[in-house]
């Protein structure tokens, strides 16, 4: 599959998700962790997270599906922020995190993954809040799409 069909697959499970997670809000009340089906979620469970926001301003990885592995080269759940990034890629994670918190509400981007040594692949994200009492964010839901090849390789030869 070309990059434009990955991208589209992308597209597809980010418009799938968004529309699970719009379903269980209810008027103004965002949907908290307990709301989530993870049978609902199946097919995106590889490269799911839930990303846990406590008082002190700290975010830790609660869950990261086993799809992430092969993007960050080790188990990531547990791990604080700033125990998985460092510089560049720390501040930007946490600058878009800050958002979901402050705004309530999804975001989604594209991040290069040369901060890893890997600039032939980026992540394709998306961020949703959840609340445990429908307004306040205490939790993210997190879907990435990997988009390149963890090889390096492009797939064109010398002739």
């Amino acid at each position: 599959m070309g990059q434009l069909g990955v991208s589209a697959v992308a597209a597809r499970a980010h418009e799938e998700l968004f529309g699970y997670w719009a379903s269980l809000r209810r008027n103004a009340r965002l949907p908290s962790r307990e709301d989530l089906n993870p049978f609902r979620l199946k097919r995106l469970l590889p490269t799911i997270s839930l990303i846990d926001f406590d008082n002190n301003g700290q975010y830790r990885l609660r869950l990261a599906g086993t799809g992430l592995y092969s993007v960050y080269g080790r188990e990531i759940t547990g791990r604080t922020l700033d125990d998985v990034y460092s510089g560049t890629a720390s501040k930007y994670w946490r600058e878009q995190l800050d958002k979901v918190i402050a705004e309530r509400r999804p975001l989604v981007g594209c991040h290069n993954l040369g901060w890893r040594g890997s600039p032939h692949m980026s992540i394709l994200w998306q961020r949703l809040p959840l609340a445990r009492n429908g307004r306040d964010v205490d939790m993210i839901l997190g879907y990435d799409a990997i988009v390149g090849t963890l090889s390096g390789t492009t797939g064109i030869s010398a002739a």
